[in-house]
């Protein structure tokens, strides 16, 4: 047997291993369990034809009529150049996050759930899978929230690009070396190990990237309408402060692990500012997901939602930990029937 041979043995029976292990606790009851639902970028054309004979298909209506988008339209019809836009993008990830909740916890799939947390978007659908909001008002701030950052990009234009091979703190470095230099550029989001993305003016952005390959490392420019996360969305932060203050939330609910510094929260009191605080603060997920490992004691991640991004990352942050995406009804179908 070659060198390849042995190597793509081993690969299969990790593959094989990991299978096994999700199968095994797909459904279990004993295990305690994260709710985790991902941000803006996994959005496709067609993206909710996956749920369209769901039982739960209906809430769409609701979505609509709260948001004031025809999201049966937008989950079946619109294009990727539609769904590019953010505020359009975000009312559609959402939407589908809403229908894989509800239709794993119809199927009992999601087992012992203590805790939920969600990728910068994704927090709107963590808290109302949380108990924290309503999906009326989750709807309804995912829309404010969308048109806010909109609009704020487009009157302060900013581009966002993912540094990988390099650690943190070497970012952090590079990006106060470019900054000295007079161009604007921050750390928006720490995903995983190595997996960085930085938000800025595209000067900015360009500069740190040059930086970044003679350090080493790699950079890819993101498609994405603004400089999110960084205070070049400040503006976008003041107009959606009034919806966050028109919103019910619950004043205990199940824990929800805020993307601005990691904790848990279990009150509704502080999250107004907390999202008003996340447009212009970097989403800390490796934080996230060490805090609901290491602290809540987390061994399995659901991952609800469009795409499979962040069972990626919680692969290189906890390690140990079982992670079962639910990305469309067919991969639910899997789940019942190992359960059955």
């Amino acid at each position: 047997m070659t060198n390849d041979d042995t190597a793509n043995t081993e690969n299969r029976a990790n593959t094989e291993n990991r299978a096994n292990t999700e199968n095994r606790a797909s459904t279990s009851e004993d295990v305690r369990t994260a709710l985790v639902f991902p941000g803006q970028g996994a959005q496709k054309q067609g993206m909710g034809e996956v749920w369209r004979e769901a039982e739960s298909w209906p809430l769409v209506a609701g979505i609509s009529e709260h948001t004031g988008v025809d999201v049966e339209d937008l989950l079946l019809k619109a294009d990727d150049d539609t769904l590019r836009r953010t505020d359009l993008a975000q009312i559609a990830v959402f939407s589908t996050e809403v229908l894989a909740h509800r239709e794993a916890a119809a199927a009992g799939v999601l087992g012992e759930v203590v805790a939920c947390a969600g990728h910068s978007l994704g927090e709107y659908t963590a808290l109302y899978a949380a108990g924290a909001l309503s999906l009326a008002d989750a709807a309804r701030l995912v829309a404010a929230r969308g048109r806010a950052m909109r609009g704020c990009a487009e009157r302060s234009p900013g581009t966002m690009a993912a540094v990988v091979r390099l650690d943190e703190e070497t970012v952090a470095g590079l990006v106060a070396r470019v900054r000295e230099a007079g161009q604007e550029v921050w750390v928006a989001n720490v995903n995983a190990p190595g997996a960085i993305v930085v938000s800025g003016t595209a000067d900015g952005v360009a500069g740190l990237g040059e930086a970044a390959v003679e350090s080493g490392g790699k950079v890819i420019p993101l498609k994405v309408g603004g400089a999110f996360h960084s205070p070049r969305m400040a503006d976008a932060a003041a107009e959606l402060e009034a919806a966050l203050a028109a919103a019910e939330f619950a004043a205990e609910h199940m824990p929800v692990v805020a993307n601005v510094d990691a904790r848990a929260y279990a009150g509704g009191e502080q999250w107004p500012d907390l999202e008003l605080r996340q447009l212009t603060s970097r989403v800390r997920w490796e934080e996230c997901v060490r805090t609901l490992a290491d602290e809540l004691g987390c061994a399995r991640f659901v991952e609800l939602g469009p795409g499979r991004q962040l069972t990626g990352m919680i692969r290189r942050i906890a390690k140990e930990a079982v992670t079962v995406p639910v990305d469309s009804s067919a991969a639910l179908a899997k789940l019942t029937a190992v359960s059955a």
